[in-house]
């Protein structure tokens, strides 16, 4: 079970064949092998990228093996 980065809830939605959306904060997160990147939905529909809060310039994404199996 994947659960969000942001909040931590475990009502994730699947969007896309690697892409999900939280439905306890809005955001959408896309999951590729072992890298994560998580994006804030914007008004108008665009996606603006939250990488930088919660991964750094130093730190590697957490790995998520479980959302490969969900697939």
């Amino acid at each position: 079970m994947i659960r969000c980065p942001n909040c931590n809830s475990k009502d994730i939605g699947k969007i896309g064949s690697h892409q999900f959306y939280c439905w306890g904060c809005f955001i959408e997160l896309t999951v590729n092998g072992e890298k994560m990147s998580v994006f804030q939905v914007e008004e108008d529909g665009s996606l603006s990228s939250l990488d930088d809060l919660f991964f750094g310039d130093d730190l590697m994404p957490p790995s998520f093996p479980e959302a490969q199996a969900s697939t």
